[in-house]
């Protein structure tokens, strides 16, 4: 029985002793691969909210949804921003333009503009940032 105890004792000593000898760092692979993943990640968002913008009805959207819209499309570039070291520079620059200019385009919007209205004047833009956002997930082989 002591023998027992002892062998126990000793297997959990070598457990806990390797446990604490081995790393947590990750690898500059390891690291890659999560920031990659975490671009697709934000990249699945943007055009899912982008979505959202471009299959808003014309005729039942408000100005303030579609605003809010337009806001998420903006957050989500944001997001986008933070990952961006695995972004190639061209498709960085298309995405931020198209969603540049598609907020540029909305504030642009007089005050009394319908959701109607508002929605056929930014059709151009939304179109734009739904197809720099699929060729950067296409590059980066997004799932």
């Amino acid at each position: 029985m002591k023998r027992f105890v002892a062998s126990g004792l000793l297997c959990a000593a070598v457990v806990l002793g390797a446990s604490a000898c081995s790393s947590n760092d990750t690898t500059p692979e390891e690291e890659a691969s999560k920031a990659a993943a975490q671009l697709c990640t934000n990249l699945v968002q943007l055009k899912s909210d982008n979505a959202a913008l471009k299959a808003l009805n014309p005729a039942t959207a408000t100005k303030d949804q579609i605003q809010k819209a337009v806001d998420a499309v903006q957050t989500d570039w944001k997001n986008v921003k933070e990952s961006k070291q695995t972004m190639k520079s061209a498709e960085r620059e298309a995405v931020q333009e198209a969603t540049d200019n598609l907020k540029k385009s909305y504030d642009n919007l007089p005050g009394d503009t319908t959701g109607k209205d508002a929605l056929t004047q930014l059709q151009p833009q939304i179109q734009a940032v739904d197809t720099a956002v699929q060729q950067s997930a296409d590059s980066l082989k997004c799932r």
